[in-house]
């Protein structure tokens, strides 16, 4: 029985390395490539030292084309960071209407919410662009932004949050003295929610900063591009102009830091929110 402990342990050992080194490979290479100009980049001498061209490389993703990766930067913000602190809060209050209250039609509106989560973006992309090609917004932020504030998914997961952090005796005390709902949601009901309103931010965060298809359906002016697209037109033309390599190398480097910034500082909160429920 020693000897089997022994063998299941080095095996869950080498399964754990062998994913470590499937997750953490592309990094190191996005690392090293980071450093190397295009001469060295093109000969994968990604392990010579010798040369280190990584401010140079960041001088000039910074000026290429008077300075668009920038814009693309704050787009990416804009969208990414304001979008999932918005749609955090709109997914927090539909979580915990759902919960909290009772109304007509309550659990049909929430096997809709069900049923979206099944529905890829991919499949919305057409009729949001339809959509938006009616009222006027193709080509502009709203076509990007409007349609990431709304996720089925963290409506879901908010209701399972408030079902665990939000003790309706709070509530009902709140109301006797004298709080309206909404104060009720703001000053009790969301404060008790912080950790899952962090995990569903975080969650919709990674989701619009990867976005892809959305932006390259909805948008053609290249000033209003996220980073995803940004970055995917430049590898595109980097097979005619092979100096965009670096560029995207680079620029693909950067953009992971929002990413990491974020997980770093609400990982606290993270943590706590994935334990929601799990202990009665």
């Amino acid at each position: 029985m020693r000897r089997a402990g022994l063998t299941g342990r080095a095996t869950a050992n080498v399964v754990v390395a062998v994913a470590v080194l499937y997750a953490l490979l592309p990094l190191a290479w996005l690392l090293l490539a980071a450093t190397k100009d295009a001469e060295a980049l093109f000969a994968s001498r990604l392990l010579d030292f010798s040369t280190f061209a990584f401010a140079d490389n960041v001088r000039a993703l910074l000026a290429e084309e008077g300075g668009l990766y920038l814009t693309w930067y704050r787009n990416s913000l804009l969208y990414a960071v304001v979008g999932a602190a918005l749609g955090a809060l709109l997914s927090t209050a539909a979580g915990y209407v759902f919960d909290k209250f009772e109304f007509t039609g309550k659990r049909q509106l929430f096997a809709l919410v069900l049923v979206s989560v099944m529905v890829p973006g991919t499949v919305l992309a057409l009729p949001l662009y339809l959509m938006a090609s009616q009222v006027g917004a193709v080509d502009t932020v709203w076509a990007v932004f409007v349609p990431v504030l709304f996720n089925p998914f963290g409506v879901y997961l908010a209701r399972v949050f408030s079902a665990g952090y939000v003790p309706g005796e709070v509530l009902e005390a709140a109301r006797v003295d004298g709080a309206g709902e909404l104060r009720s949601f703001f000053s009790v009901g969301l404060r008790m929610l912080a950790p899952g309103f962090v995990t569903i931010f975080l969650f919709q965060l990674t989701s619009i900063w990867n976005n892809f298809f959305l932006p390259l359906v909805m948008l053609s002016d290249q000033s209003l591009y996220p980073l995803s697209l940004g970055l995917y037109t430049w590898n595109s033309s980097a097979s005619i102009f092979p100096d965009y390599y670096p560029l995207v190398v680079i620029g693909s480097l950067l953009a992971l830091l929002p990413l990491v910034v974020a997980f770093v500082l609400l990982q606290r909160f993270w943590r706590s929110g994935l334990t929601a429920g799990s202990v009665k």
